[in-house]
Order: structure tokens, then sequence, then C-alpha cells
């Protein structure tokens, strides 16, 4: 089973940057990150495959980047931060032979970290 650790979350002003990483301790086609803020559902906001196709959630699009350097790692740049970014952000990693998607970030096929929290002020 694929483990995953996070981390570079913390406080940021609104507008301002920060850098997610998530290593794993096995390889992944599917790589990608999911954030809950406290009283809201999860919501998956991009995915990356092996071969370095990205897909974005429409809140986070032309602000987030993700990335990864091989198999194991990936990152995300955040940029552009709002308030309503806060929320705790989870790696999330599979290898199912079904594609990879934001939907499939936060089924039972894939595995989870622990998660960062990301807190954003105005």
């Amino acid at each position: 089973q694929v483990q995953l650790v996070e981390s570079g979350g913390g406080s940021v002003q609104s507008g301002g940057s920060a850098r997610l990483s998530c290593a794993a301790s096995g390889d992944s086609y599917c790589m990608g990150w999911f954030r809950q803020a406290p009283g809201k559902e999860r919501e998956a906001i991009a995915r990356i495959t092996s071969g370095g196709t990205t897909d974005y959630g429409v809140s986070v699009r032309g602000r987030f980047t993700i990335s990864r350097d091989n198999a194991k790692n990936t990152y995300l740049q955040m940029n552009s931060l709002k308030p309503e970014d806060t929320a705790m952000y989870y790696c999330a990693a599979y290898s199912a032979s079904n594609g990879c998607s934001l939907t499939l970030l936060l089924s039972p096929v894939a595995h989870w970290g622990q998660g960062t929290q990301v807190t954003v002020s105005s």
C-alpha cells in the first residue's frame, strides 16, 4: 500500500503563494490533491498522470499548478490565494487502470495522506 506524506502547509496572506509537497512510498500512475474545509465536502482540485497530463478543478484553475518530478513525488504551487482556499489539503494517489481523474482521487481506489493545513487570511 502506498503511503503519502504531505508538507508545506501553513498560514499565508490573501494574494500570497504557497507550495505543497507530497512524497509517496511507491509509484503511482495518477497523483493529485484534494481539500476539505470545515463544514464542506471534499473537493478534488488537481491531478497529474505519470506522463505529466494535468487537470484542475474550476475553483483553482489558473491559480494552482500541479507538477511531479518522478513517479513518486508531486507538488502543488498555489498562487493568488484567497481566504476561501483555507482548508486541509490532502495528497492522493492510485494506480488503477481506469484512467486518471479528479473524481477517482476521492474514491476508495486512491490512497490518501494525512493532510496539511493551509490558512489564508484576508
